[in-house]
């Protein structure tokens, strides 16, 4: 499998990693769309939130999810705020197929994101 987050996971290719758990790693986005925009990834590959059986969601989700609370909390956006953004398939936005979070902060976030 040709998976670049799987590569970055195992470190066969350089990011800038920012934490990692048993089961996430976090890294910072090359092509940031706000002042902190980190990814936060499963470890194995899971190609997309559609892709995971209902019993696993909370699995998977659950350390990703904690990973980007305590980056955000790091980065001392817990204060003021972030954004979390599971994107899904093409029509969500997904460009990279593993999931991933994006944890966004540093700027005020406006809605419609969209």
């Amino acid at each position: 499998m040709d998976c670049v987050f799987c590569a970055i996971a195992s470190g066969a290719i350089p990011a800038t990693i920012v934490a990692r758990n048993a089961a996430a790693v976090a890294f910072r986005d090359q092509s940031p769309r706000a002042p902190t925009h980190i990814l936060v990834i499963p470890v194995r590959h899971v190609a997309s939130l559609a892709e995971l059986d209902p019993a696993e969601v909370a699995g998977v989700i659950g350390p990703m999810a904690s990973l980007a609370a305590e980056v955000a909390a790091a980065a001392g956006l817990a204060p003021g705020g972030y954004r979390l953004v599971i994107n899904t398939g093409p029509d969500g936005g997904q460009t990279v197929p593993h999931l991933h979070i994006h944890l966004l902060g540093g700027r005020q976030m406006h809605w419609p994101p969209g």
